[in-house]
C-alpha cells in the first residue's frame, strides 16, 4: 500500500505576524491496527484548527501521514511526509509507543518536535533526545494511578496480572503497576503473558486466586476478549486496564460487562461539568454526525493547541523556536487537563481519570493524582 498524504488548510490560534501559512505534519494510522484510536484523533486535529478558521484567524496546513498500521511505515511516511513538506514546523500524531518510536527519530533528524497525542511510554523523551515531547502522561502515572485506586478504594491486596507481551505499551504498564502496587504492600499472586489475542484463553484458564485482576490490553477489543474469558473462568472480582481500553463502541456492544476500571486521560461523559470538555464533545458531535470523541482524540485536540501557542510564543518561526518555545510552556489548559513541561520534562505532569465500565456504560470512579510514581 502507498503512503497516504493528504492536506488540509486550515487556521491557527493567535499567531503574530500570520501572513504565510504554519504547516505542520499529523501521523496518524486511518487505516490498520490503531485506526479506532488515530481515526477520531485526526478528527479532532481537524477540529480544532477549523474552530480557529471560524474565529478568523491566521492559515495553518496540516499536512497528513498514514502509516496503515505498520510499525515501518510509521518511519518511511514520516520521512517521506517531512521531505516532500519541508516547511512543515513540527510533527505531532500517533496513540502507540512502538510506531512513536519509529516516527519520531526521522523527524528528530530532520530537526522537527514530535509531539505524540497518546503513546505514553515515559522512556520516548530519554529514547528521542530533545525533539520528544508528551501532550499525554506517562504510562508509569497511569499505572501508578490504578495501582493506588486498586489499593485504596477498591481494597484489593491480592492482584493476578495478564498482560500482552508483543508490545512495548502493555510490557511497560503491566510492570509499573506491579512496582507501584506491591509498594503499597499489595500481592502480585501471579504474572502471565500472551502474544496475541488468541493467546489470551490459555493465559487466563487457571489463574491464581485474587482480588483483582490487572488486565494489560492494547486495544478495547483485545481487552473485551480478555474480559470475556476471565468472567468464563470464574473470575468475577474486578478487573483493571489502561488507557488501551479506551473507545465507546466496544463497550457499547457489551452491556453484560461490569466492575471493569481503566485510567485514560480525561472523562467525557456528559455529567462532566467542565466547560472546556463539554464545548468540545458539543463541537466534534456537531462536525461528525454526532460521534461521541474518545481521550486520545481529546490529547490530539489539545496537541493542535499546544503547538500553535508554542509557535506564537516562539522567538521566530523556525523548527527549533518551536521547540524552546514548548519546552518553556507552562499552565496551558486544555480539554485533558492543564498542561506543562516542568524543570526540562518533555512529559506533562497530569492527573490521571478512573472510569468504570458498568452494564457497558462509562462513568467516572475517580480523579487521581499519584503520591508515588515509578521511575521510567
Amino acid at each position: 500500500m502507498r503512503h497516504i498524504l493528504a492536506t488540509l488548510c486550515v487556521a491557527a490560534l493567535p499567531l503574530a505576524a500570520a501572513a504565510e501559512p504554519i504547516q505542520f505534519g499529523a501521523v496518524f494510522n486511518q487505516t490498520g491496527s490503531q485506526a479506532a484510536f488515530d481515526r477520531p484523533s485526526l478528527q479532532a486535529a481537524q477540529l480544532a484548527v477549523r474552530e480557529a478558521s471560524d474565529a478568523g484567524q491566521g492559515p495553518v496546513e496540516l499536512v497528513v501521514a498514514d502509516p496503515a498500521g505498520e510499525v515501518a511505515r510509521a518511519a518511511s511516511s514520516t520521512a517521506a511526509m517531512l521531505d516532500a513538506n519541508e516547511a512543515a514546523l513540527a510533527v505531532f500524531g500517533l496513540s502507540d509507543t512502538d510506531m512513536v518510536l519509529a516516527a519520531a527519530p526521522e523527524a528528530a533528524k530532520r530537526g522537527r518536535v514530535f509531539l505524540t497525542t497518546g503513546a505514553t511510554s515515559p522512556k520516548l523523551p530519554a529514547e528521542v533526545p530533545e525533539w520528544l515531547f508528551l501532550a499525554c502522561f506517562g504510562d508509569n502515572v497511569q499505572a501508578a494511578a490504578a495501582a493506588e485506586f486498586a489499593h485504596g478504594t477498591l481494597g484489593a491486596r491480592s492482584i493476578a496480572i495478564v498482560y500482552n507481551a508483543a508490545t512495548e505499551y502493555t510490557r511497560l504498564l503491566q510492570g509499573y503497576f506491579r512496582e507501584r502496587f506491591e509498594g503499597l504492600g499489595g500481592t502480585i499472586t501471579e504474572s502471565r503473558s500472551y502474544d496475541a489475542t488468541d493467546g489470551q484463553a490459555a493465559a487466563i484458564a487457571g489463574l491464581a486466586a485474587a482480588d483483582a485482576v490487572f488486565l494489560s490490553a492494547q486495544v478495547p477489543a483485545e481487552a473485551a476478549s480478555g474480559i470475556a474469558a476471565l468472567r468464563a473462568n470464574g473470575f468475577a472480582g474486578p478487573i483493571l486496564g489502561g488507557d488501551g481500553y479506551d473507545g465507546q463502541d466496544v463497550w457499547a456492544a457489551h452491556p453484560e460487562i461490569d466492575d471493569v476500571y481503566f485510567t485514560t486521560h480525561v472523562y467525557l461523559g456528559a455529567d462532566n461539568p467542565d466547560p472546556a470538555v463539554r464545548a468540545f464533545v458539543e463541537a466534534y458531535g456537531r462536525a461528525y454526525d454526532g460521534a461521541a470523541p474518545d481521550g486520545f482524540a481529546a490529547l490530539s485536540y489539545d496537541a493542535v493547541g499546544l503547538l500553535l501557542t508554542a509557535i506564537d510564543a516562539a522567538a521566530d518561526r523556525t523548527p527549533d523556536a518551536l521547540r524552546q518555545a514548548l519546552a518553556a510552556l507552562s499552565d496551558y489548559r486544555g480539554v485533558t487537563g492543564t498542561i506543562s513541561f516542568e524543570d526540562g520534562a518533555r512529559i506533562p505532569r497530569k492527573s490521571v481519570a478512573i472510569i468504570e465500565i458498568e452494564d457497558g456504560a462509562l462513568h467516572l470512579a475517580r480523579e487521581v493524582l499519584p503520591e508515588e510514581v515509578p521511575a521510567p
